[in-house]
C-alpha cells in the first residue's frame, strides 16, 4: 500500500496541471495552510509536501525557460546590426528595386577580365556587413600607391547579397575594381569542393545545435562556441582555394580593418612556401605576448587527443584572420582545410 501511495504521487507531481496550479511564493502557500488549517482544523502533510514539491519543479521550469530566452536573446544581439545600418541597407535594397544604376553589373563587364589577372594585386573580404565593407574598401584604394591595379573582392551571403551589390554599384572606387559576389552565386566547378564546403556548413550548424543544448543543461560557454561565432561566412574563409579557383594568392582583410598604407608590401611577401603569412605574436618583455588568443583558448588541451598532437601546445599564438596574406597554390597542395575540418568537430565536441 505505501508503495502504491509512493508511485501515485510520484505520477502526480509529474502532472504538468499540478506542477501549474503551485503556489508561486511561499506567502501563497502559507495562505493555502491557513485557509486549509481554517476548513478543516488540521494541515495535511501529504497534501502540503506536494504542493511545495510542486511549486520548487514550477519554480524550476521558469528559471530554465528565462535562460533559454536570455540566450535566444544574447544570440539574436550577437547577430544583429545597427539600427543605423539595418535602415542603411533596407534604403539600398530599395534603390537597387528603384534605380537601373543601383542594378548595374559590379564590376562593368569591360573590367571583369581583371577578376583572374594575375598580374593585379587581389584584396578579398568575406562579410555582410555593407557599412564595414565600404570601409574597408574605400581605404585600401585610398591608400594604395597604384590604385588601377587593385582588385578588390567582397563574397557575402544571399541575405546582404542585394544591399551590397547596391552600395558598390553606387560608389565605385576607380580605377581600383571591385566584384561583389553572394554564396548563391558560386558556380562550383568540382563535385570535390562541394562535398567539402558542405562538410564545413553542416559541422558549424552541429556545433551551434550542441551550444545551445549545452547552454540548456548549465554547461560552460566555450570561447570558440559563443553565438556570434555561428557565422556561416566566418567559416568559409577556410574554403578560399573553392571561392578563388584561378588565383594564386589573395590578401585577405577582415571588414573592420581600416587600411592605412598601400598593400603592395604585403602582396609581394615572400611566404617561403608557407600557406599563410599572418600576424601572431608579438615579442614583449617577458616573452612572446599573444596579439591574439592562444590554442588553448580554442581547444580543451586537459584532453589526451589534443595534448596529444605533435606540436600543439596550449600557449602556442592562434593567429588572428584580421590581415593576411594567403598562398592558394600553396594551401592546394596541403590538407589545411581537411585538418581544419578535423579540429573544429574536435573542438566541438571537447566542451
Amino acid at each position: 500500500m505505501e508503495e502504491w501511495r509512493r508511485r501515485s504521487r510520484e505520477a502526480t507531481l509529474l502532472d504538468p496541471v499540478v506542477v501549474e496550479a503551485a503556489p508561486d511564493s511561499m506567502d501563497a502557500l502559507l495562505a493555502e495552510m491557513a485557509t486549509m488549517l481554517a476548513s478543516y482544523d488540521r494541515v495535511d502533510v501529504e497534501a502540503v509536501a506536494i504542493k511545495m514539491m510542486a511549486m520548487l519543479s514550477k519554480m524550476d521550469r521558469k528559471v530554465k525557460s528565462s535562460r533559454t530566452r536570455a540566450l535566444l536573446n544574447r544570440h539574436l544581439a550577437s547577430l544583429g546590426v545597427p539600427k543605423s545600418a539595418h535602415c542603411l541597407a533596407l534604403r539600398l535594397a530599395e534603390e537597387f528595386a528603384v534605380n537601373a544604376a543601383a542594378r548595374s553589373p559590379v564590376p562593368p563587364p569591360e573590367h571583369a577580365p581583371r577578376l583572374t589577372d594575375a598580374s593585379r594585386l587581389h584584396v578579398a573580404l568575406v562579410t555582410d556587413n555593407v557599412l564595414a565593407a565600404a570601409v574597408a574598401v574605400a581605404s585600401a584604394a585610398r591608400s594604395a600607391a597604384d590604385p588601377a591595379r587593385l582588385v578588390l573582392h567582397v563574397l557575402t551571403d544571399r541575405k546582404s547579397y542585394v544591399p551590397m551589390h547596391s552600395w558598390f554599384a553606387l560608389h565605385p572606387v576607380p580605377p581600383a575594381v571591385v566584384e561583389v559576389r553572394g554564396l548563391h552565386q558560386l558556380g562550383w566547378r568540382d563535385a570535390g569542393a562541394v562535398a567539402s564546403v558542405m562538410r564545413t556548413v553542416q559541422e558549424v550548424r552541429r556545433s551551434s545545435l550542441d551550444w545551445y543544448r549545452r547552454q540548456c543543461g548549465g554547461g560552460s560557454s566555450a570561447e570558440e562556441t559563443r553565438p556570434s561565432a555561428f557565422s556561416l561566412l566566418n567559416y568559409l574563409k577556410i574554403h578560399l582555394p573553392e571561392l578563388f579557383p584561378e588565383l594564386g594568392r589573395v590578401v585577405l582583410l577582415d571588414d573592420d580593418v581600416v587600411v592605412r598604407e598601400d598593400l603592395a608590401g604585403l602582396w609581394e611577401q615572400d611566404l617561403d612556401g608557407n600557406v599563410i603569412g599572418a600576424v601572431g605574436a608579438h615579442d614583449g618583455g617577458g616573452g612572446g605576448v599573444c596579439v591574439d588568443k592562444t590554442l588553448g583558448d580554442h581547444l580543451n588541451f586537459s584532453d589526451p587527443d589534443v595534448s596529444g598532437s605533435g606540436p600543439l601546445h596550449s600557449s602556442r599564438c592562434a593567429w588572428s584572420w584580421g590581415v593576411n596574406v594567403v598562398d592558394l597554390d600553396a594551401w592546394r597542395r596541403t590538407n589545411v582545410t581537411e585538418t581544419y575540418q578535423f579540429w573544429l568537430q574536435k573542438a566541438s565536441s571537447l566542451h
